[in-house]
């Protein structure tokens, strides 16, 4: 499965990347001269917005020992407000999560166990994904379009980027873009005209046989002002017991079955 790139790759400025590909653009003859400056549009304008909130579907695809492609899907709902506080739920055949930050602590819920883990994590959003990826390893794909050092992380792995044209999701046109990286290759869907939203995002594993892939699909944007003050407030339900990150119960917080490995993760 593979992991986020460490933070240390990631700091490559936007200036460097955006010459890289557009050199790449120029050299392939492909519609890729504009891929780097749509990418830059999208990622300034979901820093700009102070609160977001949007729900999405989530396909991770996993190879089984057989080289059988099995898809698992999961549905959620986001809530941000910039630049401490987050709500991410997701729901799935195998998980049912909730994960609250409130800028000076982290929970994490995993319903199907009635058990939740909690953490003194204060800060940013952007601090909080690279604790959880530092000390945890795990990859939070999809993340990384909000984060407000987004078009870094997005471009810290890419070898070459492309305009494919336009498409549509969801009844949505949308520029489609495709980047290649050593590890995985990734596709993005941006909304067309002054508000370009991610709507589709495409994680490939090339390093996995069969190269499953990642999928996310987001919806319902919106980004007024939340006015619930308990939005980010966690408040363990009646009976869930507080567990560490070490405990067996933390395999029920995957959005895959116990035991399945192979994944699509950026």
């Amino acid at each position: 499965m593979n992991r986020a790139p460490p933070r240390a790759l990631i700091r490559m400025s936007a200036t460097a990347v955006s010459a890289a590909l557009l050199a790449v653009a120029a050299s392939s003859g492909a519609r890729a001269d504009d891929s780097a400056s749509l990418l830059k549009a999208m990622t300034e304008y979901t820093a700009a917005q102070k609160s977001i909130t949007a729900t999405f579907d989530s396909d991770i695809e996993i190879i089984t020992p057989d080289l059988q492609k099995i898809q698992f899907t999961s549905s959620g709902q986001l809530r941000m407000a910039r630049p401490d506080k987050l709500r991410i739920r997701r729901t799935g055949g195998y998980a049912d999560v909730d994960l609250a930050y409130d800028g000076k602590t982290v929970s994490l819920y995993g319903n199907n166990a009635k058990a939740y883990v909690q953490a003194d994590a204060p800060g940013t959003i952007d601090q909080l994904v690279d604790t959880i990826q530092a000390k945890t390893n795990a990859a939070l794909p999809g993340i990384d379009l909000l984060l407000s050092n987004s078009f870094d992380v997005l471009t810290s792995d890419v070898i070459e980027g492309y305009h494919i044209g336009q498409g549509v999701v969801d009844g949505v046109e949308c520029e489609h873009l495709a980047f290649r990286g050593r590890d995985t290759d990734w596709q993005i869907w941006i909304q067309a005209g002054a508000q370009p939203i991610p709507r589709k995002y495409v994680i490939t594993s090339k390093t996995v046989a069969g190269a499953p892939q990642y999928t996310l699909r987001i919806k319902d944007w919106k980004t007024d002002a939340i006015a619930d003050t308990d939005a980010f407030a966690f408040k363990p339900p009646e009976g869930a017991t507080k567990v560490g990150l070490d405990s067996d119960v933390m395999v029920e917080f995957d959005e895959v079955p116990a035991g399945t490995t192979s994944g699509a993760k950026k």
